[in-house]
């Protein structure tokens, strides 16, 4: 057996986050020496409303709970049942959470040693990528009296450790529970428990903690800032990536090593988590983010064919209207940048410097640029070629660094959605400017119609471009019905 004595749990709660949502069933199947020991569950009062789409989904509503106990009542006997166990459930984590922060709320402290059956079954299944408990009762043909109440779900995880020692040498069963039961590592700084409440959501984190080149910062243990902000599809396993112990570059292991607090955004998928990520970066500015932190004052080419001497002009992104954002070319975070990639275009398709605004002084037979002699330029500066000539060449170069155009008439929303969390967000976007993120309908055409002024962003830019170009599942357009509103 795995234990002397173990105890499978299941928990029927409000929600997902253990920090704020409540229990609202409890079942607890006891198992002594390879024996039922006993089955006990047990209806919880959560002292809050239960969300209409949890009850669907359980089947508990709130008549149900009404006059059931409240888990101040019970605690005692679940600590008494729990005690000396090994605390086994599917998807642990979330199970042995919430039974910490519920203890919490009373003023006690409460652990056990813990067994995933997620993380069981991936130890000896690993030619399956599902590992769910449907997934599992369907693989191994278990029965289940009532899914998604405890019991129930309890009953199932029995049956399948059951299974497990059948089919398998101890010798086997050993070695996956000792990497099931593999603890995390944690930086010192950082609470323990805070791996209890870590979500397997999309979404972004945020690491807080001393800056570690500020001498009187790392003495001050009040003095936390934004280390980093990064987004994931499930937040806890990237999280836990950061706190590994084998870290490769001293970069990661001095960011481990200051962290002291851990925050989260739940999204409904990696679209969202993407805006988040963006957004958080530019404002909170962390240390560790430094490639995408400053976005600098954007800029971009924009031809001038109608000048008689320099085809192009360099031009504040923000200045430009947001009509006018298809006519430019970019966008750069600095003028070098704009530079730097023009110079190359005027290599590869000999492009006249002075013409491009590169290279001083006017054209005429006396004045031809530098690239004439090396034979760099067909010699525009010069009368050897046409201004229409160059200049087409010219455009043709900078096509590809064109800025899109907006692919819609107005304003519309990317409907996000997770079925299995039955979670929805609404990205509204204008122009390639996102115009703000909301979860239900009726804030949708709130947002739709409000008098939000577009702000371009380059990051956002490339995420758009990058979800228009093939839509992943669980994104959709919803073309909306006002224009843009202006005044």
């Amino acid at each position: 057996m795995l234990a002397p004595s173990i105890a499978f749990v299941d928990l029927e709660t409000t929600g997902a986050n253990p920090a704020v949502d409540r229990i609202t069933e409890i079942a607890i199947v006891k198992v002594t020496d390879g024996k039922l020991d006993y089955q006990w569950s047990l209806l919880v009062d959560p002292e809050v409303p239960i969300p209409p789409l949890i009850q669907s989904f359980t089947g508990i509503s709130d008549d149900m709970v009404r006059g059931a106990p409240v888990f101040s009542r019970i605690a005692e006997e679940v600590r008494a049942r729990l005690e000396g166990c090994l605390f086994v459930a599917h998807n642990a984590r979330f199970d042995y959470g919430f039974l910490k922060n519920e203890f919490r709320r009373l003023g006690e402290t409460w652990s056990a040693r813990v067994l995933c059956t997620v993380k069981l079954s991936r130890a000896l299944y690993p030619q399956h990528h599902r590992h769910g408990l449907d997934a599992l009762i369907a693989r191994h043909q278990l029965a289940c009296s009532a899914r998604h109440r405890a019991l129930g779900d309890a009953q199932v995880l029995w049956d399948f450790v059951q299974l497990v020692e059948r089919t398998h040498a101890a010798d086997v069963i050993d070695q996956a529970v000792a990497r099931a039961m593999k603890p995390a590592s944690v930086p010192s700084g950082v609470p323990a428990d805070v791996l209890d409440t870590l979500p397997d959501v999309p979404g972004v984190y945020l690491l807080y903690g001393a800056d570690s080149g500020n001498a009187q910062a790392r003495e001050a243990t009040l003095a936390e800032v934004p280390l980093y902000v990064g987004k994931s599809v499930n937040i806890r396993t990237r999280v836990l990536a950061h706190f590994n112990s084998d870290h490769r570059a001293g970069r990661q292991m001095e960011l481990a090593q200051a962290v002291r607090r851990v925050e989260w955004i739940e999204t409904a998928g990696e679209f969202g988590a993407l805006l988040v990520e963006a957004r958080l970066i530019k404002s909170l500015r962390p240390l560790h983010n430094r490639m995408l932190r400053v976005q600098g004052e954007l800029c971009a080419w924009r031809l001038t064919p109608d000048s008689a001497e320099c085809a192009l002009e360099l031009v504040a992104v923000a200045d430009a209207a947001i009509d006018d954002l298809p006519e430019l070319h970019g966008p750069f975070k600095t003028r070098r940048d704009a530079q730097h990639m023009l110079r190359e275009l005027a290599a590869a398709y000999k492009l006249c410097l002075k013409r491009v605004g590169l290279e001083s002084g006017k054209g005429g037979r006396a004045g031809a640029c530098f690239g004439v002699q090396v034979k760099r330029c067909e010699g525009v500066c010069c009368g050897r070629e046409s201004i229409e000539d160059h200049d087409a060449r010219l455009a043709g170069a900078l096509a590809s660094s064109r800025l899109k155009r907006w692919p819609f008439a107005g304003r519309v929303a990317l409907r996000e959605h997770d079925a299995g969390r039955e979670r929805t967000e609404f990205h509204v976007f204008e122009s390639w400017c996102h115009l703000g993120s909301v979860k239900d309908e009726a804030d949708l055409h709130e947002l739709a119609a409000a008098r939000v002024e577009p702000n371009f962003d380059l990051d956002t830019y490339r995420i758009l471009l990058k979800q228009f170009d093939r839509l992943p599942r669980g994104l959709s357009v919803v073309e909306l019905p006002h224009q843009r509103v202006t005044g």
